[in-house]
Order: structure tokens, then C-alpha cells, then sequence
């Protein structure tokens, strides 16, 4: 086994088609974070991305009339650098889905992944499930709703009659109320136009400060990686922009990506004059409808508690939040700076009323912002 470790635009095409087939092969559901295109992109923006590519060698022809020993990668582990040699998962703050793609049956230790790229500690917060290297350094799961409309929108809807009614009946309605009292209508699940995306990112960020959270879209690698992969088109990584109009005024709007069978919601946000309507709710039912249409399995909707998931839901995935360390000084240092501030929110995450404080405290925060 060897392996050696480049920058993402050092793959080549070969590699790349390799990695997707490993990745089709993995039984994995198809989360397009995971795939090559997410990678190359984030690699674009952020100049200390790598991929670590392993090699395993197989013995047959390696040329006309000659038979030895040739290699082939068997596995990407994508990461980023960063100072001590702290690494941490490819786009972490923004993936949804991360680990290593490895041939099925390959054996590769975490560490010696971590000693080949030179890494003292990698660091993970939405870890897919069955990374089977780096499932024993996790130190916590979580839920990752999910919607299965695999078979079919209409079958979806008869799940959230039973399973939710209330919720079911009232979104409905506002819909209408909506068309009745604003104007007419319409929805556009893969829309194009760069205003409706500037938009989006506008009211995101106006939320982000609105909770007292911090604003992603004031980073200007998160914003540029959004819209190179908006531009993105390929089967397994495609990004999708979504938008509710009303009298062709975008009033919601979801930027995310999609590969073949899996649609992972991203960037929700909706005009909050319309907020008595819940048109981001509308726009999900919208959504879950249209991506069964185009032959969707899934709507992922991502690590972290929200009432609307809750009502939306149909199940959840399991990830995992953790790093990573070898044995090491710097490796006391990647805990010094890291676990305390982890541990303390998994403390307040983990009670209820702590929670709702805290959540109380963000939103204080983000009147004062608005000041």
C-alpha cells in the first residue's frame, strides 16, 4: 500500500472516475459532499486543501507484452492543513457528509492515514456513518433528519398525514392563504437566475445575525465556494437553487446540493414579511415533491435540532463529531485548544433548558446586531 498525498487539482481524471466508482460501490447513500466535485471546489477557495490517494499494487499487463507489478488507487481520504499539523474534514464549518472513500474491503488505519499526510490531528463534526477508520475516535453522534420519497411523493404524503396532521394540514393551508392574499404561487426547483441565489444568501446572512449566530456568508470562501458550486453540473455534484415566488417575487428560497439520489438541503431562508405563511415550510413540501420527480431517494436535512425537521421527517442518519490525534505534544495542544469548548456544548446541548437559554442569549445577541 502507498500513499501519497496532492492537492485536489493534482487528481487526475482517472483518479477522479475511480473515486466515484469507489464511492457508488460503497452502499453508502450517495451524499454528494462525499464526492470529488465537493472536494476540487472547496480546493479552489480554500489553498490548503489535499487529498490523500491510496495505492494498492496489482499484479497483470502493464504493457504490450509485459506483465509486472502496477498500482492503483484504492482509496481518497480529503482533508485540510493547518497549523501544527491540525487537520480538520474538507469544507469543515459547511459539509454535511465527511470521511474517507476506500475500496470496499480495504484495511487502512486511521493514524496511518493521519503519518501519511503529516497530520497530528484531523477533526470531524458531520463524520459518515460506517467510516470504519475513524469511527473509534468519535466522541459524540447525532441524528441527521432525512425525508425517503424512493417511493414517491404521494406515498411521502400519506406518511405526514398519519404521522403528523396538524402540521400537514396547516402548511397546506397557509399555502393557500398565501396564493389567496399575496398573489399567485409558483415554484422553481433547479432555478438558474444568479439574483434569486444573492438573494437567498442576503436573507441567510440577515438570519445568521437575526439569532445571533455567526454569519457564513461574511466568509468569503464560503460564499465563493457557494457560487462556484452553483455553477456545478455533474450526475453525482450538482448544485440545485430552489424558489418560492409569489406573483414572481422570490419569497424562499434553498441552495443545496444533489447528486443521483440524494438531495443534501443546505441553505434555507425565506423573506420574513411572508413569515405567517411559513413559506420556508411550503417550499420543502415544494421541494420533496419536485426531487421524487427527478428521481430523488432523499432530502437530507442535516445534523442539528429544528422544530420544522422534526414535522418533516421520515427518519434519520447517524453522524459523528470527533478528531482524530496522535500520540504527541501537538496532539495535547490540538485537546487544549478543541475539547474544552466541545464538551461545553455538549453540555448545554444535551439539557433542554440550558439550550432554550442559550438560544434566548443568540437571539438577544442579534437585536443588538440589528441595533
Amino acid at each position: 500500500m502507498r500513499i501519497r498525498v496532492v492537492a485536489p487539482e493534482g487528481l487526475g481524471e482517472g483518479e477522479l472516475e475511480i473515486w466515484r466508482a469507489l464511492r457508488a460501490k460503497s452502499g453508502a447513500p450517495r451524499n454528494p459532499f462525499m464526492e470529488p466535485e465537493f472536494t476540487c471546489a472547496v480546493g479552489r477557495v480554500r489553498p490548503a486543501a489535499r487529498v490523500a490517494v491510496v495505492s494498492e499494487a496489482s499484479e497483470g499487463a502493464i504493457g504490450p507484452g509485459t506483465r509486472g507489478v502496477a498500482t492503483e488507487a484504492a482509496g481518497f481520504f480529503p482533508f485540510e492543513t493547518g497549523p501544527l499539523g491540525h487537520g480538520r474534514a474538507i469544507g469543515l464549518g459547511v459539509s454535511d457528509s465527511q470521511g474517507a472513500v476506500l475500496r470496499p474491503g480495504l484495511h487502512v488505519q486511521a493514524r496511518d492515514l493521519m503519518r501519511a499526510c503529516s497530520l497530528s490531528a484531523w477533526e470531524f463534526d458531520n463524520l459518515e456513518d460506517g467510516q470504519t477508520p475513524f469511527l473509534p475516535h468519535a466522541a459524540e453522534a447525532f441524528e441527521s433528519p432525512v425525508i425517503d420519497v424512493s417511493d414517491g411523493f404521494e406515498a411521502y404524503e400519506a406518511t405526514l398525514r398519519e404521522g403528523s396532521p396538524k402540521f400537514y394540514r396547516t402548511t397546506k393551508a397557509k399555502e393557500r392563504r398565501l396564493g389567496r392574499q399575496s398573489g399567485e404561487v409558483r415554484f422553481v426547483f433547479d432555478e438558474r437566475d444568479p439574483a434569486a441565489l444573492t438573494q437567498l444568501m442576503e436573507w441567510k446572512s440577515a438570519q445568521y445575525r437575526r439569532t445571533g449566530r455567526r454569519d457564513r456568508f461574511a466568509k468569503a470562501w464560503i460564499r465563493d465556494l457557494v457560487l462556484q458550486l452553483a455553477e456545478t453540473r455533474s450526475p453525482d455534484c450538482s448544485g440545485v437553487l430552489s424558489v418560492l415566488y409569489v406573483a414572481d417575487r422570490p419569497v424562499a428560497a434553498h441552495f443545496g446540493l444533489r447528486s443521483r439520489t440524494v438531495l443534501s438541503c443546505w441553505f434555507p431562508a425565506y423573506a420574513t414579511e411572508f413569515a405567517k405563511y411559513s413559506p420556508g415550510l411550503v417550499l420543502h413540501l415544494r421541494m420533496a415533491e419536485a426531487a421524487a420527480a427527478a428521481g430523488i431517494d432523499m432530502l437530507d436535512l442535516g445534523r442539528g435540532a429544528a422544530e420544522y425537521k422534526d414535522s418533516l421527517k421520515t427518519g434519520a442518519l447517524k453522524v459523528y463529531e470527533g478528531s482524530v490525534v496522535r500520540p504527541g505534544p501537538r496532539a495535547a495542544l490540538h485537546r487544549l485548544s478543541r475539547e474544552p469548548a466541545r464538551q461545553a456544548h455538549s453540555f448545554v446541548r444535551n439539557r433542554p433548558r440550558l439550550a432554550s437559554l442559550a438560544q434566548r442569549t443568540l437571539n438577544r445577541i442579534g437585536k443588538l446586531r440589528e441595533r
